[in-house]
């Protein structure tokens, strides 16, 4: 069985120290002290305007974000690598500079998921008069209306020969289950094939993944990939991975009209991303390198270490309860609400109040198993 060293995974993050146990780490993780330092060292040191004849090593600097971003993706090049104060935002960026490849009647495919990816392209779809189409999640428990999935033969025949683009999501932040992504594509793409679909292009969320998993955009062949640095260990931005070709031939420059960016990242980086922050991400690569696990690193579960649940029936409790509950006995922080799943929470059946949403407890690696007996504890507790 593998086994992780926790005390020298915890010992690389200084929030830790204080005993408090951070149990919305989906919400964002902790962050490294080797990200702080990098942080901290940028603004101490280098932080000069970019590219400015004095400034080589800042330069270099933000280069060195790139290239940890370009490593977690598997991209083929920095040039595919581009970042952003958020998920939301590079996703919203995405969309802006698609407009003008976007032909009225061209169909979105999208999910109930979180509404980074799911936004961007209904805006989009209502400025150039294209369709959206949802993929629906089905319930796979007779016994728990909540209990549900997607899956993929509800997906395929939503395409047509007018699906521009699919966007998905690698991995829920309220059900915590995982989705094939190289099967899904692989069977998306056929079928955009069959149907006769003139351009297909696959958006990506893997926001809720990264913390977990590997990613790997070249085997999954997506188009565009996005998560949030600071739910990986790092500060607050986000990264995203274009494929060059859609560089080239879908985007058209939403930047300042007088500046030459070719068919580079910063074509969809209006004013550009927090330098600082880009640098900090160059030390997530080293940390999650050096965490090794002994034994067996095989992944044979479906579904990461989120948790989301409601109290319903007889003696139902709000959500918003709950956690009010969790942080007056103190030390331990869990969160509720719809956490930008709004339409996902909202469908469910029966009826649930969207605003007070679900009760969210997400682990990353450097939870320990005394923390979960605690959390449990707190929960045996506040339910009985």
């Amino acid at each position: 069985m593998a086994v992780l060293d926790i005390n020298q995974a915890r010992a690389c993050f200084p929030s830790l120290r204080s005993g408090h146990i951070y149990a919305d780490n989906a919400g964002g993780s902790r962050t490294a002290q080797a990200v702080i330092d990098r942080v901290v060292d940028y603004l101490s040191n280098t932080n000069v305007q970019l590219e400015a004849g004095y400034s080589a090593v800042n330069s270099q600097r933000v280069v060195e974000g790139s290239i940890a971003a370009a490593e977690l993706f598997n991209a083929t090049s920095l040039d595919e690598i581009g970042f952003a104060s958020s998920s939301t935002m590079l996703f919203e960026n995405i969309a802006r500079a698609l407009e003008n490849d976007i032909q009225p009647g061209d169909e979105f495919i999208i999910t109930y998921e979180h509404e980074a990816n799911n936004g961007p392209w209904k805006r989009l779809a209502a400025r150039r008069n294209a369709v959206v189409k949802y993929w629906h999640p089905i319930p796979v428990s007779a016994e728990n209306p909540y209990s549900v999935t997607y899956r993929v033969e509800e997906l395929l025949p939503l395409v047509s020969s007018r699906t521009r683009l699919a966007a998905i999501t690698a991995c829920s932040n309220i059900l915590g289950s995982v989705v094939p992504v190289e099967e899904i594509v692989k069977a998306l793409r056929q079928r955009a094939k069959e149907q006769g679909a003139i351009k297909f292009e696959v958006a990506l969320d893997c926001v809720a993944y990264a913390s977990h998993r590997k990613m790997d955009v070249q085997r999954w062949d997506v188009d565009y990939c996005v998560f949030s640095v600071y739910k990986v260990f790092g500060a607050h931005n986000a990264t995203a991975y274009v494929r060059s070709a859609a560089l080239r031939t879908s985007f058209t420059s939403i930047v300042h009209d007088f500046l030459k960016v070719d068919d580079k990242p910063y074509k969809f980086q209006p004013g550009g991303p927090g330098h600082e922050l880009v640098y900090g991400a160059s030390a997530i690569v080293p940390y999650l390198k050096g965490v090794r696990i002994f034994g067996t690193s095989e992944i044979n579960v479906s579904r990461i270490p989120t948790v989301c649940f409601v109290v319903v029936g007889q003696n139902a409790i709000k959500s918003k309860d709950i956690v009010e509950a969790f942080h007056k006995k103190g030390g331990i922080s869990i969160q509720c609400g719809h956490f930008c799943a709004y339409y996902l929470i909202d469908n469910l059946r029966p009826k649930l109040d969207v605003n007070d949403g679900v009760v969210r407890i997400s682990l990353v690696h450097y939870n320990t198993i005394e923390e979960v007996e605690k959390i449990v504890d707190v929960l045996r507790e506040v339910l009985a």
